[in-house]
């Protein structure tokens, strides 16, 4: 590595970790702004599934996200990297973040694999990248540099061919890393407990679209475009209503334990009224399904006012906790389907299973029902 190129990396690394400790102020911290990166878009279509390229579900995701963020924090400033089909450049995606001084940068994506098996979300933080499968990510999502003009000198000398290169770019998001790993994991817990899907974890990577952002950032891949349950799914409006919501919860429980630890208080969900939701009826089946709207060490009367507007409520005592629900139905499909309507109102409804009274994995309550009709 060039001796002048190396020094500019040092010198700058310990300028933008200088500028963290000062500008942090723990007592008075609040987040109020967030970013959201739709991953690709215009010429770059990204990676490319049977039916419909990345470009297109991350844009959707995005605007989910945004939307329930500001439905549920409406103190909280939600801004785009882009909204429509076209094409940014890499370091354009950090500098919106920077230029309106972020809190957070969230950038969404859909991985890919020459094995079409392969399925599952994960989170990537700015590091090293430690596994093979990280490095072929890396240069997957860094490669997109080489449709921008003179890219090597926008970025330092920068070649997403060198593995020299991707290390260096790690060391710029080193004052943020704690804090990113905190949302990444918030992230992954939602996807696996919530939305279930199979969790592949937090990893760090020396991603550009990361590299330059002075706030905590992170990368997310939703799903593997190149299977084919999995493209299905992305690409449905409840599949991505799921992931845009389990996204939403992680960065509310981000934001509430950041908040609570330096001081602030968490913001309340305004109040909306929605239709009524009906109950549904079980089958044969010895496993049903419900919504949960809201748990409460409180008991609360299961009127339309008390869970914006929402009828049918059902109270059920947990251990030392009452549970909220709406729905009772052996039939997935349309428990999805209130899911959905419910998160119109609720972002963080999610569903549960019961197999004979006790509760149980969405997996497994699936694995039991496909058993059931063989």
């Amino acid at each position: 590595m060039n001796a002048n190129i190396r020094n500019i990396v040092f010198t700058t690394v310990i300028f933008f970790c200088s500028l963290a400790l000062f500008a942090q102020k723990p007592d008075i911290y609040r987040l109020k702004k967030v970013v959201i990166d739709a991953g690709h878009g215009g010429k770059d279509p990204g990676a490319v599934g049977k039916n419909c390229y990345e470009k297109d579900i991350t844009l959707k995701i995005a605007l989910k996200l945004g939307a329930y963020i500001k439905q549920n924090f409406p103190d909280v400033e939600v801004l785009y990297t882009r909204t429509t089909d076209v094409f940014i450049e890499l370091d354009e995606r950090s500098a919106v973040a920077n230029s309106h001084k972020a809190d957070l940068f969230i950038s969404i994506h859909v991985d890919a694999n020459k094995n079409t098996k392969a399925s599952g979300t994960s989170t990537y933080v700015m590091g090293l990248h430690r596994a093979e499968d990280n490095l072929e990510v890396v240069k997957r999502e860094n490669a997109v540099v080489k449709l921008e003009s003179d890219y090597k000198t926008a970025y330092g000398g920068f070649d997403p061919d060198s593995p020299e290169s991707h290390i260096v770019m790690t060391l710029f998001q080193n004052a943020y890393l704690e804090r990113s790993i905190r949302l990444a994991t918030q992230v992954q817990k939602q996807f696996n407990d919530r939305a279930g899907r199979n969790d592949r974890g937090v990893r760090q990577a020396g991603l550009i679209v990361l590299w330059n952002c002075t706030m905590p950032g992170i990368l997310i891949e939703t799903g593997f475009i190149t299977n084919a349950e999995e493209e299905k799914f992305l690409m449905s409006d409840n599949g991505q209503a799921m992931i845009a919501s389990a996204i939403y919860r992680a960065f509310r429980d981000y934001k509430n334990e950041l908040e609570k630890k330096t001081g602030t208080q968490p913001d309340n969900d305004p109040k909306v009224v929605v239709p009524d939701l009906k109950k549904t009826e079980t089958g044969s089946s010895t496993v049903i399904y419900k919504v949960q709207i809201a748990s409460s060490p409180k008991k609360l009367e299961t009127i339309p006012q008390n869970f914006k507007g929402i009828k049918g409520v059902e109270r059920t005592k947990v251990e030392n906790k009452y549970r909220y629900t709406v729905g009772n139905t052996s039939d997935f499909e349309q428990i999805t389907k209130l899911q959905t309507e419910i998160r119109g109102t609720i972002p963080d409804a999610y569903i549960i299973a019961f197999n004979i009274g006790t509760q149980i994995p969405v997996k497994q309550a699936l694995e039991i029902q496909k058993k059931e009709k063989k």
